[in-house]
């Protein structure tokens, strides 16, 4: 309850419905107290948020790997938010609350590094994953010293295994080591290049889903 300090012309402090008096080194003042909202999740809030969620489930297991292939774009962001903006803008398809990722969209690594020509993913062996490309080195700014990036993601499990510094260019192939309990399961691949000297990187490229012998 309210109450009047100098008669009814005066000020009063406390609470009256929605108003709320005081006094603040001498004057007098009154206020609004905000209205709450009952239901602050509009659908293109949820909506939002469900798209969050399906990037965020696809970049997680593979932080570290993220924050090599977007350290050129984590200009007044982290790598991570970085990856996550692109992807959000670029790599969602479906509708609302069926969201999932459109990996031929989707980059993994992001720059201006020639990428990769012609990369092929295959499982022959239990709990590896192999890649081959062909060399272009000389095209563009490709070397033949520049590292491969490797990604082999596993949606069903949440679980990626990746390669920072894999295979030189020229070398045309390399293979990534993944879990045991892959065996059996459909993983998405992709594959980009990083400069021996870290400076540069290319945009990933989505090589297709292959199942783990």
């Amino acid at each position: 309850m309210g109450k009047i300090n100098q008669g009814i012309l005066g000020g009063f402090s406390g609470k009256v419905g929605n108003v709320i008096g005081g006094n603040w080194k001498g004057i007098d003042y009154m206020r609004v107290k905000p209205a709450s909202v009952a239901n602050p999740q509009t659908e293109g809030q949820v909506d939002q948020r469900t798209k969050f969620s399906t990037v965020l489930k696809f970049l997680q297991p593979m932080t570290d790997f993220v924050r090599v292939g977007y350290k050129l774009y984590a200009t007044k962001m982290t790598q991570f938010n970085s990856a996550m903006s692109y992807n959000l803008k670029n790599a969602i398809t479906g509708t609302y609350p069926d969201y999932t990722i459109d990996y031929a969209n989707a980059l993994v690594s992001r720059g201006n590094l020639t990428g990769v020509l012609n990369p092929a993913a295959t499982s022959s062996s239990p709990g590896e994953v192999s890649f081959t490309w062909d060399n272009n080195t000389g095209n563009g700014n490709a070397l033949a010293t520049d590292k491969a990036l490797l990604v082999v993601h596993n949606a069903s499990k949440g679980v990626a295994a990746y390669e920072t510094a894999g295979a030189g260019r020229s070398n045309t192939s390399d293979s990534i080591t993944v879990p045991a309990d892959f065996s059996g399961d459909t993983v998405e691949v992709f594959i980009g290049f990083i400069s021996e000297d870290g400076k540069e990187v290319s945009n990933s490229a989505y090589v297709g889903s292959v199942t783990v012998a």
